[in-house]
C-alpha cells in the first residue's frame, strides 16, 4: 500500500512559533469567558486565565506557547486512549455493544440510553466510555497500570500519573455515571462489577498531562497508527482512520458538527479545558483553556484551533 503524501512542502512554509504567538495574543480577550467545570470540585479551582498550546510534528519538532507545560486533568480526552486499547482487546466486537453515531444529546444523558436499549450512541459519551472501561476491566489484570503504560509510551513521558484528588472528587460526585453503569448492566451490556468499571473510568479521566505531552501522545493517529516515540505500530492504519472519523463526528460532545464546521480537524475535548486535534500525516495539536462553553468544550481553545486552521490551511477539508 502506498504511503499518503505528507504535504511537507506546504508545512515548511509556516513559521509555527510566530503563528502560535499570534493566536496566544488573540485569545487573551476570551480567557475570562466561559465557566470552569464546577460540578467536579477539583476542577473548579483552576484559574480561567490559563492558556497553553502545543503542536507536535511527525518529524519530532514540538512548538509550544503559553502554559503548554502546565499539567491539567485531561478528562474525556482519555477516552481516545481507552478506545484504542479496547479495540486492540476485542476488535469489531466492541460495536455490538456501542454505536458510532453522534449523540445530539448531553454527554451524560440517561434518556437516550433508555430509548436505545442500553446501547450507547458512541464511545466518547460517558455511557460509551463506561462500556469501553468495562472491556478494559475484563481484559487486563491491572487495567489502570495498563492505561498508564499506554499513555506514557505514546507521550514519551514516564512521569504521567492519575491525579488522586481529581479521581476522588469525581467518584464522590459521579452519581449519574454510576446510574449509567447500573442501567446498562440491566441490559446485560456490562460484564464487570459496577465499582470496577467506575474505578477504571475515573482513573483514566483523572490523568494529568500538559499540552506538549498530549500533542505527542496523539501522533500515532496522525501517523497511520504508528507511534513516533516507540516506533511501535499501535494500531493498524484502517483502525487509526476510524478512530479519527469518530473524533471528527463525536469527539466534541454534542457540538461536533459546529466544531468540524469551524476547525475541520478530528479532535477530542475534555471538561478540564483541553482539546487535542489530529492533522493526518502532518502533526497533532493540543490546546488548554479551562473556561468552557455551554457544550462543555474549551471556549478559548476552540477559537485558538479555528484560528490555527485559518492561518495555516491545515485541516482535513
Amino acid at each position: 500500500m502506498d504511503t499518503p503524501p505528507t504535504n511537507d512542502s506546504k508545512v515548511e512554509e509556516y513559521d509555527f512559533p510566530a503563528i502560535l504567538e499570534q493566536i496566544h495574543e488573540e485569545v487573551q480577550e476570551h480567557l475570562d469567558k466561559g465557566e470552569v467545570a464546577d460540578y467536579i470540585p477539583a476542577l473548579a479551582e483552576v484559574p480561567k486565565s490559563k492558556f497553553g498550546m502545543a503542536l507536535a510534528m511527525l518529524d519530532g519538532d514540538v512548538y509550544t506557547v503559553g502554559d503548554a507545560e502546565d499539567y491539567f486533568s485531561i478528562q474525556s480526552i482519555s477516552k481516545v486512549y481507552s478506545l484504542t486499547m479496547a479495540l486492540d482487546c476485542i476488535g469489531a466486537d466492541l460495536w455490538k455493544r456501542c454505536g458510532r453515531e453522534p449523540s445530539g444529546n448531553s454527554f451524560n444523558s440517561l434518556v437516550q440510553l433508555e430509548h436505545e436499549n442500553g446501547i450507547p450512541r458512541n464511545p466518547f459519551i460517558n455511557a460509551g466510555a463506561l462500556v469501553v472501561a468495562d472491556v478494559l476491566a475484563k481484559h487486563f489484570d491491572d487495567p489502570k497500570q495498563a492505561m498508564l503504560d499506554f499513555v506514557r509510551a505514546r507521550a514519551g513521558d514516564d512521569s504521567i500519573e492519575s491525579d488522586p484528588e481529581v479521581k476522588k472528587s469525581e467518584a464522590e460526585h459521579g452519581h449519574r455515571n454510576a446510574a449509567l453503569v447500573h442501567f446498562m448492566r440491566s441490559f446485560d451490556n456490562i460484564d464487570s462489577a459496577v465499582e470496577d468499571v467506575l474505578d477504571v473510568y475515573y482513573h483514566h479521566c483523572s490523568l494529568r498531562m500538559h499540552c506538549a505531552d498530549l500533542a505527542r501522545s496523539f501522533l500515532y493517529l496522525a501517523n497511520r497508527g504508528q507511534c513516533r516515540h516507540s516506533d511501535c505500530q499501535v494500531i493498524n492504519p484502517e483502525r487509526a482512520k476510524r478512530i479519527n472519523a469518530l473524533m471528527l463526528t463525536c469527539g466534541t460532545y454534542d457540538a461536533a458538527g459546529d466544531f468540524a464546521f469551524h476547525v475541520g480537524l478530528p479532535a477530542k475535548s475534555g471538561v478540564g479545558g483541553g482539546i487535542v486535534g489530529v492533522i493526518p500525516h502532518v502533526a497533532a495539536i493540543s490546546v488548554w483553556s479551562p473556561g468552557l462553553d455551554s457544550k462543555g468544550n474549551s471556549l478559548a481553545g476552540g477559537i485558538a484551533l479555528d484560528r490555527f486552521t485559518q492561518l495555516t490551511g491545515l485541516s482535513v477539508f
